[in-house]
């Protein structure tokens, strides 16, 4: 048998995005770095205490599908998860310091290329890391005074690229001035640091047996859902705005149609594929669906064998 090689975390930056370069310098100036090695699809760093790689490539993020087995070719290495850093663009151009995890449920064609990388239908397994990244940032945050000025948030999954490692988006919205704020990129960098071990404490790492949340429903920003992970210390996977969730009205005594089973059946595998021996349980917001609505999801649910938490089982 070959020798089995080094399980790696790759925090992945962009050239092209602006944001990007800022989180890879500010993880840069934390120190603790190899040289930069020039491999044929990037420039890569090494840690030098833990199996973490920083990688600087040309192609933006969204649309670098496969980048995950080009770099463990590449590298001679075997990847655990996928972290990459990014800018965040909204409509309303507001301060953020966001997360979330990737692929496109519920948007058909199914197979078709999507409108920001990734392919319609498929969803990518989520880094473990979410919920502990998601209340580092709301804690680092705080403590520097950031949450005047920077909405500290999560997202439902969305956009690409498509990859086969446990993957997680960390971002700065929404604009240059942000993009590139050496504050804000210091702050995600101090959390990433925490949460990988880098400054030689212990890192955070899945446990076999916890429990894991997924959300079903809500906006895009998941109010209800950041609002359990916020005030617990539960683990998360996928988190699906109604968006995600399309039903076509129901034919009485039919089950309504849709890619909404679809999106919610990938979602639930993809979680466990990133968890395993986890508790799987599942948080609705509940006042985002209507009645039929809520009756199809939970009954896809029990066929599943995937729980409904809510209130104080939520703890």
């Amino acid at each position: 048998m070959p020798p089995s090689r080094d399980m790696v975390t790759l925090l992945l930056a962009s050239s092209q995005d602006n944001a990007s370069v800022n989180l890879h310098r500010a993880m840069l100036d934390l120190g603790g770095w190899s040289k930069p090695t020039t491999l044929p699809h990037g420039t890569m760093h090494q840690h030098i205490s833990r199996d973490v790689h920083l990688l600087l490539i040309e192609q933006l993020h969204i649309h670098a599908d496969g980048i995950d087995s080009i770099h463990e070719e590449n590298a001679d290495c075997e990847l655990e998860e996928i972290l990459i850093l990014s800018r965040h663009v909204s409509a309303t151009n507001t301060p953020a310091l966001t997360l979330h995890a990737i692929g496109i449920p519920g948007e058909t064609p199914h197979g078709e290329e999507g409108q920001a990388g990734g392919t319609k239908g498929t969803v990518v397994p989520p880094s473990p890391r979410f919920a502990s990244l998601f209340r580092g940032i709301l804690a680092e945050g705080k403590s520097r005074g950031l949450d005047s000025v920077y909405d500290l948030t999560l997202e439902t999954t969305h956009h690409g690229p498509v990859l086969s490692k446990p993957t997680l988006y960390i971002e700065i919205g929404s604009t240059e001035d942000q993009w590139n704020s050496k504050e804000a990129g210091d702050a995600w960098a101090s959390v990433i640091s925490d949460n990988l071990g880098l400054d030689e404490s212990v890192p955070i790492s899945w446990r076999e047996g916890e429990d894991v949340m997924i959300g079903l429903g809500g906006g895009h920003y998941a109010p209800r859902h950041k609002a359990v992970l916020s005030d617990s210390e539960l683990w998360v996977g996928h988190l699906l705005a109604n968006y995600a969730l399309p039903f076509e009205n129901p034919e009485e005594g039919k089950e309504p149609m849709g890619a909404w089973k679809h999106a919610i059946r990938t979602s639930v595998e993809s979680t466990m594929s990133a968890f395993p021996g986890g508790q799987l349980f599942a948080h609705l917001d509940r006042k985002s669906f209507k009645g039929w609505q809520r009756t199809a999801i939970l009954s896809l649910l029990e066929e599943l064998g995937v729980p409904v938490r809510r209130g104080k089982e939520l703890s």
